[in-house]
This record gives C-alpha cells, sequence and structure tokens, in this order.
C-alpha cells in the first residue's frame, strides 16, 4: 500500500511487484521544450493488460506533483501484462535503460495515461530508433523502505 508521511509526501511502494511488459504501437518524433506537464502526487498506477499508454522522456527533475516542461516523446506502447508501475521503476528497450519513471500526468485520462521517465538523452522514439513492435520492460526497484519522494515544488 502506497505510504504518505504526515506532509503528504509520498513514500515509495515497500512490496514486491511483477515486471511490466508492453509492444510500442506508435512511434513519435515531437519534442518540446515547454510543455506544461503535471505529473499528479501519486507514485504508483496500475495498469491494465492491453492499456494503451504514451511514454514521455525528460531530462529535467521530474517527481510527483511537479511540472514537466522539455520533453521528448517515444511513442505509444500496448501492455501485455497487466500490473503496478512505481516512479523508480527502469523503462528498458532492446537491452537500453531509456529511463526511470518520473511520474505520471493525467492530461489525457480515461483515454490514455502520459507515463514521463527521466533519462539522460532526451531523445524522441524516432531519434532513438525505436521500431513498431519492439518491445520495452518496466523492472520494478525495490526501495530500501526508507526513501521518499522528493516534496513537490
Amino acid at each position: 500500500m502506497e505510504r504518505f508521511d504526515p506532509d503528504g509526501t509520498a513514500i515509495l511502494p515497500d512490496y514486491p511487484r511483477s515486471p511490466l511488459h508492453a509492444v510500442f504501437v506508435g512511434v513519435m518524433r515531437l519534442k518540446l521544450e515547454a510543455r506544461g506537464l503535471q505529473l499528479i502526487r501519486q507514485a504508483t498506477r496500475c495498469i491494465r493488460r492491453h492499456d494503451v499508454h504514451e511514454l514521455i522522456l525528460t531530462d529535467e527533475a521530474a517527481a510527483p506533483g511537479r511540472a514537466v516542461g522539455a520533453v521528448a516523446y517515444l511513442g505509444f506502447v500496448e501492455f501485455l501484462s497487466g500490473g503496478i508501475m512505481a516512479v523508480g521503476d527502469e523503462m528498458r528497450s532492446a537491452d537500453e535503460l531509456l529511463g526511470v519513471i518520473a511520474g505520471f500526468d493525467d492530461t489525457h485520462m480515461p483515454n490514455h495515461q502520459n507515463i514521463v521517465a527521466r533519462g539522460t538523452r532526451r531523445l524522441s522514439g524516432a531519434e532513438l530508433g525505436i521500431g513498431l513492435g519492439q518491445r520495452v520492460e518496466f523492472l520494478p526497484r525495490p526501495p530500501s523502505g526508507s526513501e521518499v519522494l522528493a516534496k513537490s515544488a
């Protein structure tokens, strides 16, 4: 169960979770400098099998409750399994770390969730050479039990 400190700061989940697997069903090339995504305060989201969601990369210090401006769009993925995604999970494709989940934006809900990852290279899906049908996995990185997310600005 997700827990919060008395001031409302989210604490990362401390329970075992299965990896999530997805495939790209759309590859994007868009990059923006002032997108204005507002990451929700919650650090976890449930993902249903066959959900389609959008993957976005940033190189900003993104965290739940914060705004994100500089983004690169990877594309849309369809999830092959259901499960729980959390801030701090690794996002990998073709044996490469694309980024670490930084948070979630609900702008397009209930159509799809924006899943925002923090990476060292803010490149679009097209720039990374991602192809349709390419697999992507989200690997849980269990916290030590004392990890607390950065407080929103």
